[in-house]
């Protein structure tokens, strides 16, 4: 099977949504997921990513990024998700994605990319290690949630 990878639109959106759920279920969360086609199209602006389709223009994956500012280092990108469906794992889809990301925050002189990883993700683990990732253990997650 032959894939491509491009820039989402907003024509993606429900196939997104489905893989945004199929995620949140890989997740071990699917109680967390809340967002809408009717979201992401009043957000669309916000949300920024790349897609992988195979050769029936299908999505089987995607990453989603976001710029930040760290008072630290400065400009910097945030990677929110990187999903690929089961089934078309281990043909370096994800690390293309991965890739496709780097090679943006780069070009848009981003100091760093940062990204969390579910501590039970220990094959997602090797995976970001073995292409230089530093992953640490110096903080956690806190959030206060809206609505």
């Amino acid at each position: 099977m032959k894939y491509s990878i491009r820039a989402l639109t907003t024509s993606d959106f429900d196939e997104l949504l489905r893989l945004f759920q199929e995620f949140a279920h890989f997740e071990k969360r699917p109680d967390q997921m809340k967002n809408t086609v009717a979201n992401m199209a009043a957000e669309a602006p916000f949300l920024l990513g790349f897609v992988v389709e195979d050769n029936n223009q299908v999505l089987v994956g995607y990453v989603t990024y976001f710029y930040t500012y760290h008072t630290w280092s400065g400009k910097g990108m945030y990677m929110d998700d990187l999903y690929v469906q089961e089934q078309h794992r281990g043909q370096g889809l994800g690390k293309m994605l991965l890739e496709k990301v780097i090679e943006l925050a780069e070009a848009e002189s981003c100091h760093n990319l940062r990204w969390l990883v579910s501590h039970w993700n220990t094959k997602a683990m090797d995976f970001y290690e073995s292409i230089g990732a530093d992953i640490t253990n110096n903080e956690l997650q806190c959030e206060v949630t809206f609505q």
